[in-house]
């Protein structure tokens, strides 16, 4: 094979990077997605694009949080891994696909090249996740009015509730985090979370029972491309109740008074639990995502 290079893309070129097929549907996925073309990357092999990955954060961000899109031709799964080896940012890599990747077998083929890809750069995975999206074709879930629900001013007391709910979590990006840091870091890091987006702070609700007990938080919100379910989170001692089907019930209705004409949502698709309230609540699956973390090597 003839040598590999690597470019970084300005707005002069941007356009290598619509060289290459789309079999995972990327573009579809990232339609209301802003990319810099900046934080594009590309190899060529013979003047040809061979793999191509984009690196994405919030408009205000100094360098990218993850990598959103990312792909290889066939057979240049070491040119993909180069790319992500030799790039700037050590960030999580997302790979998004359909519903159905693992029956179509072009799809999983196409799928299973990028994950080799990721891997041989050095990256592992941490989780492959359900994406929801609710419309109002869903219909709205039924408010259960076992709880109630207030704004809380205090970050204080969502450090110490998310402290509580990620003692007893099945969430990957939060056992990760206890695992570098502890309950602190995991907590702190939701929070950072929370006030990276850009919808207000006001929004975050803390819940009770009638008897007055603590019983989780809801955090509706809006990233940068439309609302979102923020986070859905029970207290420990409260679990088993079904509660968090009332928080994602009023999470939904809180964000339609807003405004909102459609909200995504995700969570792991080994959180049985929490699938189920989707599943309950109405929320479709309308894509996966499988995430990579580089080991040993994020910025």
């Amino acid at each position: 094979m003839t040598d590999l290079v690597i470019r970084t893309l300005s707005t002069n070129d941007a356009h290598l990077f619509d060289a290459l097929p789309d079999p995972l549907g990327a573009r579809e996925a990232h339609r209301l997605t802003q990319h810099r073309p900046d934080w594009k990357r590309v190899a060529l092999r013979d003047g040809r694009v061979v793999a191509r990955g984009a690196w994405w954060g919030g408009p205000d961000d100094s360098e990218p949080i993850n990598v959103n899109w990312f792909d290889v031709a066939e057979g240049e799964e070491e040119a993909g891994a180069e790319l992500l080896r030799s790039a700037p940012w050590q960030v999580e890599l997302e790979i998004n696909l359909s519903g159905d990747w693992r029956e179509q077998d072009a799809l999983k083929a196409a799928a299973e090249s990028r994950f080799a890809a990721a891997r041989a750069a050095g990256y592992e995975l941490l989780v492959e996740r359900f994406m929801y999206r609710w419309t109002p074709e869903c219909g709205l879930p039924e408010r259960p009015g076992r709880l109630t629900f207030r704004a809380e001013p205090d970050d204080a007391v969502f450090f110490d509730a998310l402290r509580r709910i990620h003692s007893a979590t099945l969430d990957a990006h939060a056992l990760k985090a206890i695992g570098e840091g502890g309950l602190d870091q995991a907590a702190q890091e939701e929070l950072d979370f929370f006030h990276w987006c850009p919808s207000p702070r006001e929004w975050w609700q803390v819940a009770h029972t009638p008897e007055g007990e603590f019983a989780g938080i809801h955090i509706p919100a809006r990233n940068h491309t439309g609302p979102v379910i923020g986070f859905i989170g029970v207290d420990p001692e409260q679990r088993g109740r079904g509660y968090a089907y009332d928080l994602l019930a009023e999470c939904t209705h809180f964000l339609v008074e807003q405004g909102a004409e459609a909200i995504a949502a995700a969570t792991d698709r080994g959180n049985f639990p929490m699938a189920a309230n989707f599943a309950k609540a109405g929320y479709p699956v309308v894509r996966e995502r499988v995430n990579f973390h580089p080991v040993g090597r994020e910025s």
